[in-house]
């Protein structure tokens, strides 16, 4: 079992930036792949980004890709989204997910955060 708490979301303006954090607590936070999800109003959890054990390998949805880079910090338990160039597209509730084995690109993650709200305006 791990517990997760996503942090960082909030208000900003188009063009603007934001860190969200991930702290993992319970089982060893290496054992897992790390990943970031959004969900707007009426639409279904979508994928952004996700991480290796390591580190070493990295995922993005397109529409980020280039704009949104997400790393981790094994010795803190935590992973990070960094999401820079803002749209208003990108407004939803941000999650991140635990899985202990690949791929990287998928939402079945074995555990959730409860998200953090992310709202970019025009």
């Amino acid at each position: 079992q791990v517990q997760l708490v996503e942090s960082g979301g909030g208000l900003v303006q188009a063009g603007g930036s934001l860190r969200l954090s991930c702290a993992a607590s319970g089982r060893t936070f290496i054992s897992y792949l790390m990943g970031w999800f959004r969900q707007a109003p009426g639409k279904d959890r979508e994928f952004v980004a996700a991480i290796s054990w390591s580190g070493g390998s990295t995922a993005y949805d397109d529409f980020v890709k280039g704009r949104f880079t997400i790393s981790r910090d094994n010795a803190k338990n935590t992973v990070y989204l960094q999401m820079n160039s803002l749209k208003p597209e990108d407004t939803a509730v941000y999650y991140c997910g635990a899985r202990l084995g690949l791929p990287l690109r998928t939402t079945a993650y074995d555990y959730w955060g409860s998200g953090t709200q992310v709202t970019v305006s025009s």
